[in-house]
């Protein structure tokens, strides 16, 4: 039978310093209170609660610890011109997260709930979110397990908790192309894996190619992990091309993650009647392309950067220079409008911003 709950509110006695918008560095301060919800197979989701941002208690042989059985989000909320705050199609984040749970053997969430539980956080922690230009207030939901036990088993307990960081401009100095490695020897999923899911091993097993990459590069851009030819994403983002007029991106497999903003790109692509593809795309179809003159641009597009510019490809000691290192007319105009609608400073056609009312709610309640 289904339970009601309501949030119980533990605020803090006193809060932190704020960082200065100079000062600002992606995931290193927290705001004062974080959100917090128990699962146990007896109870199911229930206990939730905005409570002072601390360490949690949690047992050693916790099997997250051990089995990895986790999941995450990321978005973010804006400061609109008239300070009101709001997020960007947070819907798209749950409904995602939900997908992860099924994929880790995780219980779902109800999405309403989550995003109603955001938006209370959110609601006390209003004046964490930076006023500078291209700043906001980034939002980590999470899911661990947390069942003290050893076997290999889905585990009977969890811990969903949402955190809060200000976090500065991507860009400091404008939009800004960048240098892609193609990995030839690592990969990031497979098809049947977990690619499609958010979890923190994927993460993981990104870490040692980033970490061998020769100086200068920002990110590596990773193949397939069976036939190590075709194009699946560039760092944590999802990654566009566009050749002789047509943008194309990596269809989704089972190994790409299915981003919120790459969702985005693809609906303004089409309103912009620009043509759009979703297909298999080899890196020997943009090598061709880059020698007959036909790759015009390549960008990648996620939560952090929103749109990411590739300014060149390395390869096996090959330089591919894209649209003489510059950033393209396409990633521009997608970075612009996309950040445009997040900070509520142009029309949003498609219906993705969510409000968050400057109050603090006290009789939020959701199914259990």
């Amino acid at each position: 039978m289904e339970e009601e709950h309501s949030i119980r509110m533990d605020p803090c006695s006193s809060g932190k310093d704020k960082p200065q918008a100079d000062q600002l560095e992606f995931g290193r301060k927290f705001t004062d209170h974080m959100f917090l919800m128990d699962y146990t197979g007896e109870k199911g989701w229930h206990a939730p609660r905005i409570v002072p941002y601390e360490p949690l208690t949690v047992d050693p042989s916790a099997m997250v610890f051990h089995y990895g059985q986790s999941v995450f989000e990321g978005m973010k909320a804006y400061l609109t011109p008239d300070g009101d705050a709001q997020l960007f199609r947070p819907e798209r984040n749950f409904q995602r997260m939900n997908h992860s749970n099924n994929r880790l053997c995780i219980p779902s969430i109800d999405e309403t709930f989550a995003l109603k539980a955001v938006k209370q956080l959110i609601a006390l922690e209003k004046d964490w979110i930076p006023k500078a230009e291209g700043t906001s207030l980034y939002i980590r939901p999470f899911i661990i397990s947390t069942e003290p036990y050893l076997g290999v088993a889905p585990s009977r307990h969890y811990k969903f908790i949402i955190i809060l960081s200000p976090v500065g401009a991507y860009y400091k100095e404008g939009i800004n192309p960048i240098k892609i490695a193609v990995e030839n020897e690592y990969v990031r999923t497979v098809t049947g894996g977990t690619g499609e899911a958010k979890t923190g091993g994927n993460y993981a097993a990104s870490l040692k190619a980033q970490e061998v990459a020769e100086e200068g590069i920002a990110q590596v851009l990773w193949l397939d992990g069976v036939e190590r030819k075709y194009i699946e994403e560039v760092g944590s983002m999802n990654v566009f091309f566009k050749i002789n007029g047509t943008v194309i991106t990596p269809a989704l497999n089972g190994s790409i993650l299915e981003g919120v903003t790459r969702n985005s790109v693809i609906q303004l692509l089409k309103q912009w009647h620009v043509p759009i593809e979703e297909r298999k795309i080899s890196m020997e179809e943009v090598y061709q392309a880059h020698k007959n003159g036909s790759l015009e641009e390549a960008f990648g597009a996620g939560t952090a950067a929103v749109i990411s510019p590739i300014g060149e490809l390395v390869q096996a000691g090959d330089h591919l220079e894209i649209n003489d290192g510059k950033t393209g007319a396409i990633a521009k105009r997608l970075y612009d409008t996309l950040t445009g609608i997040q900070y509520g400073k142009i029309q949003d056609p498609f219906g993705w911003v969510e409000k968050i009312e400057d109050v603090k709610q006290t009789n939020l309640k959701a199914s259990g």
